[in-house]
């Protein structure tokens, strides 16, 4: 699938702005099965710096700053991708999760001492004894780990309520856990604190997926959002996606943007603004098939 994919972020100030900086990823990556024809960065006003690099998970990221007053700052990135199906990891059906979690406590390959660090505690998905109980009904032993994953995804999808009146980015887990609540990004992180208190590999992706309007209605244009899930480490044989908020694995709808530990290493849109008070946020995400 091929798709035109634009993201505009609007902060509307209450006193002007002087002076800001800001770090977008907003750019989606370029993957085997995931091609990018074009990703650039609108700005509104016009930035005095700017410039590109890849972070230390790869994502593209961009750096600029507003040098001069301004009231509103509109940053928007249009991308045109193409998308298809990442192919189940042939041989990983047998792999238990013990033998995982085993392999990466042992193992000081590149490919293991790399995949390691999402083994650990980040900023917002910290290992608890209430994650590792969540976690346990859907890791018998000896059971595959592909086969335990899925399982525990399809249990955050029938457990957990969608409700994005509920939480707001800093929601403890804790809290998400109790109540039985949240978004994408709360189900990504929950499934991850999950891994994690049983000694597996598990990262944060953000992206987008194309949206579907009920049958009979029209496209409604802005109305998709961005989106989140969560990928597993099989050893030997590489990172498998799951999206607990749709239970299902990522297909040619999904579009991946970028991933590391958490939400905090992804976060599309970040800066300080010096001099502008109180402010409003304005979000818009327009996900269009095209070709």
């Amino acid at each position: 699938m091929k798709y035109r994919i634009t993201h505009t972020t609007t902060f509307i100030y209450k006193a002007s702005a002087g002076l800001c900086y800001n770090e977008a990823r907003m750019l989606p990556r370029g993957l085997p099965y995931q091609e990018v024809f074009s990703a650039s960065l609108e700005i509104d006003p016009l930035p005095q710096d700017y410039y590109e690099r890849f972070d230390y998970f790869g994502n593209r990221t961009v750096y600029f700053s507003i040098q001069q007053p301004h009231d509103k700052m509109v940053v928007t990135a249009v991308s045109e991708v193409e998308t298809g199906v990442s192919p189940l990891i042939e041989g990983a059906e047998t792999l238990s999760w013990e033998m995982a979690r085993d392999r990466l406590r042992s193992d000081l390959s590149d490919e293991i001492v790399t995949a390691s660090q999402f083994v650990l505690d980040s900023s917002m998905v910290t290992v608890s004894d209430q994650l590792l109980n969540y976690a346990q009904p859907s890791f018998p032993p000896g059971r595959p780990l592909m086969e335990a994953v899925n399982d525990l995804m399809q249990r955050i999808y029938q457990e957990f309520k969608y409700d994005p009146e509920f939480s707001t980015i800093a929601t403890p887990l804790k809290e998400v856990l109790a109540h039985r609540s949240g978004v994408c990004q709360d189900f990504a992180h929950l499934a991850i604190g999950c891994l994690r208190s049983l000694g597996l590999a598990a990262r944060y992706v953000s992206g987008y997926i194309e949206t579907l309007p009920p049958p009979g209605k029209e496209r409604l244009v802005g109305a998709d959002a961005s989106h989140a899930w969560f990928s597993v480490c099989l050893p030997g044989f590489g990172w498998l996606d799951f999206d607990p908020t749709n239970n299902q694995l990522p297909g040619d709808r999904h579009m991946t943007v970028a991933w590391g530990r958490d939400f905090a290493d992804v976060t599309p849109l970040k800066g300080v603004a010096f001099g502008s008070g109180k402010h409003k946020l304005k979000v818009s995400v327009d996900v269009l098939p095209i070709g």
